[in-house]
Parts: C-alpha cells; structure tokens; sequence
C-alpha cells in the first residue's frame, strides 16, 4: 500500500504549527493550570439524565437568560461557546485578521490566528506588564487589526491593564475589541461590560472554568447584538451540550456557591503571596487572578525539583525569563507548595 505523507496535504500554515500542550503530569499537587481547586456543590438533577438521547437546546435558550441578567445585559447580546477558546476561534473565523494581542499573554489568540491562516501581531507589554500604548497605538495604525485581543487580568502575568491605556485603543480601532475577562471574578476591578453601550467595537469574553466549572467547558462572549449575530453564523449548531447548560444555568441560580468559591481563593491569593514575599530568591508579581507569577533565579532547575516533590506549577520562562506560575490552591495545597519552594530554591532535593 502507499505510503502518504500526510503533513505535504496540510495546508502550509498548518505544517509549521505545533500543537497546545496540556499534558497531565502525574503529581501530588496539581497548581499548574489555573483551574479552581474547589469543586462546586451543583447537582445533576434526574430531568437532565432523562434527556441525554437528545440533542441539546441550539441557542441554550435558558441558560442565555440567566447569563444575560447575571451580566446586565440582554439575551441578544450573548453568544454562549463550548469554553472561551471555541469563541476566540469563532471570532477570528468570523472577522479574520489581521489578529494583535500584547504579549506575553494566553497564547490561543496567537495559535487561532495561524491556525486559520491569519496575520498575528505581538506587542510586548512595559516593564510593569501595562499596555504599552504607543506601541500598541503604531501597530493600530500600522496593520488595521480586525480583532484585538486584550486579557485583563492578563494571563500570565496576572495584573489588570490600566484602565484608561484599554479605551485609548478601543477608541482607536477600526476593528473590534475584545476585553477577554476570564479572571475578572477575582479582581477588585469592576470590568468592562457596563461600557458595551458607549463603545460598540468593544466585546467582552467570560468563562465559568476559573470558578469551579472547567470541566464544563462554557464560555460567554458579550458585544453588540450586531456582533453577535455575525459570529453567531459560524457557530457549529449544538455546540454547547445539555449537561453543561444544566449545571451551568444551576451556577447562576446559586450565586452564593461561587461567590464563596472566589473568596476563598482570593484569601488565599492573599496569604499565598504573603509567604512568597519572605522567600529569599523568589520575587512575586502582584496578581487580580486566581494564580500568582514569580520569578527565580533557575525556572528549569526550581520546576523540576518542584515536580520532584509532587507539586506541579507551570514553567513559563519562554515568556518571561525564569518565571513560574503557581496556580491558588487549598490551605494544604499552598502550605504544602511553600514548603517545597523554600527546599527548591535553596538547592534542597
């Protein structure tokens, strides 16, 4: 039989792509993948398991409402994804390129565009991880982005952009602008979605996989109804599954479940940086998100005696030299966690 070579039918841009890595490491304390280290107390009821022959709702007609009033917002202006990552890619589809994000920041902005064969723009964040707006205002100018993809808080680095640096390039973009607000439940800043109705370039990303629902995979995109009714063209039909919607319009009706969730991980945000400002050798970012970034002397040798003593933490030294980001975890979890950085960056294995 033939031998094909399978890669010369992809199309070039394909062949130069390497794929996400979201390998499971076996390990004793998993703090690498920003996932909440609580799970949530939502049931499944008996109805939904009645259904499961069925194809789930098209527009997730129940689910939208809930959403859309826990958001102040109106059904048709939100667009519900299978995770935010099927909405980044909807959109890019929708609207193509040129594709600009500041970096470092969640790499599927870039990984979409190439995918899709779209020109992507990277414009480094300032020394304080903030916009740096001249930069990002000249590539504006330069490349006529269609989409301008803007983490706030900003995965890795966990810090919020300035709030007036974000409005400057929305004012300036003929595109649209998507303020991807994943962390958002856990910052102290109130968010972008009550400016929808004075920009209507401006679009919101949420998701429920920060707060206890990862597994779900439910995400929100928040725009101009006009917005949404375009991307909505390219959405695979039943895309988000009936056992998702259930447990997730169930979320929105026990808001105090996931609402004690992030105050308990912003308690331990709290206490988490407090015993990494006494390590000697570990210089922590000030962080809005339910992770914190760090800088050591060695990411390599710290990540791998880290991983030796069971904890698993991301090595991000690719993106900001000797970075590593540890994800907030229970009480024994960090305490734990503590323990073996205090032995890692002393040289103790």
């Amino acid at each position: 039989m033939e031998k094909f070579d399978f890669s010369k039918l992809a199309r070039p841009n394909v062949r130069s792509l390497k794929p996400y890595q979201a390998k499971e490491i076996p390990c004793r304390v998993k703090l690498d993948a920003n996932e909440s280290p609580y799970a949530p107390a939502t049931a499944l009821t008996k109805s939904v398991l009645k259904i499961l022959n069925r194809y789930p709702d098209p527009e997730a007609v129940e689910l939208k409402k809930a959403a859309a009033d826990s958001f102040g917002i109106t059904p048709e202006n939100i667009l519900i994804g299978n995770g935010s990552d099927e909405l980044i890619y909807y959109l890019t589809i929708t609207f193509g390129g040129p594709v600009l994000s500041p970096v470092p920041t969640f790499s599927m902005y870039e990984i979409i565009s190439l995918a899709i064969g779209e020109k992507y723009i990277g414009v480094q964040l300032d020394s304080s991880f903030d916009l740096e707006t001249g930069k990002m205002l000249a590539a504006i100018k330069k490349y006529q982005p269609r989409l301008i993809f803007l983490s706030s808080p900003n995965n890795p680095t966990g810090n919020c952009f300035s709030s007036d640096r974000i409005l400057k390039i929305v004012e300036a973009s003929k595109g649209i602008v998507i303020v991807d607000e994943a962390y958002q439940p856990f910052s102290s800043k109130k968010g972008f979605i009550p400016l929808l109705k004075d920009y209507r370039n401006l679009a919101i990303l949420r998701t429920l996989s920060k707060t206890g629902f990862a597994a779900l995979r439910v995400g929100f995109l928040i725009a101009d109804r006009d917005i949404i009714s375009e991307v909505n063209k390219v959405r695979l039909p039943f895309n988000t599954n009936s056992l998702s919607q259930a447990i997730a319009l169930k979320s929105f009706q026990d808001k105090k479940s996931t609402e004690s969730i992030i105050k308990a991980i912003n308690s331990e945000r709290e206490k988490l940086m407090n015993k990494l400002l006494t390590i000697k050798g570990v210089d922590p970012f000030p962080s809005e998100a339910n992770f914190i970034l760090f800088r050591v002397s060695d990411a390599a040798i710290v990540f791998q005696r880290l991983l030796k003593s069971g904890v698993l933490v991301r090595n991000l030294n690719s993106v900001v030299k000797n970075a590593l980001r540890v994800t907030v975890g229970t009480p024994s979890e960090n305490n734990y966690f503590i323990k073996s950085l205090k032995s890692a960056v002393a040289g103790n294995e």
